[in-house]
């Protein structure tokens, strides 16, 4: 098993929820006390996601259209740093089983004959 962090900033707008990967925790807190800090230290891509059914819900990334009429820009970096600025961080672990299990250990090497 495996354990991996994911660290997400979450803004609620008008009619959806947005959100942002950041790298990790440490990057968000250093990106909120230094706004000068460059978002390529800081984000783990340069997306803005919406979210359905909530935070725990579906997530798709946001559409032109969408940011637009939410942030009233296209720059995607000012909305990237609205939501940095003006969102709530949540941090998730989540655990997963890889499936690279060998199947055939007791077999042997096997050669043609």
């Amino acid at each position: 098993m495996s354990n991996h962090e994911v660290s997400k900033v979450f803004y609620r707008g008008k009619s959806h929820e947005f959100m942002v990967v950041v790298q990790s925790p440490q990057d968000y807190r250093r990106y909120r006390k230094d706004p000068s800090v460059p978002l390529v230290d800081v984000l783990n891509s340069f997306k803005v996601f919406v979210t359905r059914a909530g935070t725990q819900g579906i997530i798709d990334e946001a559409s032109r259209s969408m940011l637009e009429n939410e942030f009233g820009t296209k720059n995607q970096d000012e909305i990237i740093r609205k939501v940095l600025r003006d969102g709530e961080f949540q941090e998730q672990k989540y655990t997963y089983k890889t499936n690279y299990d060998s199947t055939n250990d007791t077999m042997g090497a096997r050669v043609a004959h």
